[in-house]
């Protein structure tokens, strides 16, 4: 819910009203030639109407926690030791596991399993997590938690789950 103080007003009730809203309730100080404006995040000012913006607000948070979530890191060993918890296995037999798979350029996942970090927005780690049996909430738990959800799933010779 917005706030509005209309002009003409003393530097004392801009200052009050400033320190109530802002400060005190954290909402945007917008000014315009005829108010002041305490706005709450999802809503936009537009020729000095207030107007809800709620479902673009929405969108824009999800945005920022996906690109946030993608930057979440955990060391190799976090994620090894993950995958070896759940599955009980290491990045030497995933590697065995899609040795025959089409899909995947093996030695470039071998030289990803050699980084110091693994980040969640990188394409290998869905793609393993996929051959796993895990979803991308799964893995947006593992780099939130260090641990995977056990699926109780079989992994076949080709290295797809069952």
């Amino acid at each position: 819910m917005s706030y509005k103080l209309i002009k003409p007003y003393t530097n004392k009730q801009m200052i009050a009203f400033k320190a109530e809203y802002n400060r005190k309730r954290n909402l945007t100080i917008k000014e315009t030639a005829t108010a002041l404006y305490a706005l709450e995040p999802w809503e936009k000012l537009v020729n000095d109407e207030v107007l809800d913006n709620k479902d673009e607000y929405k969108e824009e948070q999800a945005k920022k926690e996906l690109e946030q979530t993608a930057m979440l890191c955990l060391t190799a060993a976090d994620v090894e030791r993950a995958i070896y918890k759940a599955k009980g296995l290491d990045f030497e037999d995933i590697l065995n596991l899609v040795k025959d798979n089409s899909i995947i350029d093996v030695k470039a996942l071998k030289i990803e399993f050699k980084a110091n970090n693994f980040y969640r927005g990188n394409e290998y780690v869905n793609i393993i997590g996929e051959i796993l049996g895990y979803s991308s909430d799964d893995l947006d738990y593992l780099f939130k938690n260090k641990e995977l959800p056990n699926l109780e799933q079989e992994v076949n010779d080709d290295g797809m789950v069952l």
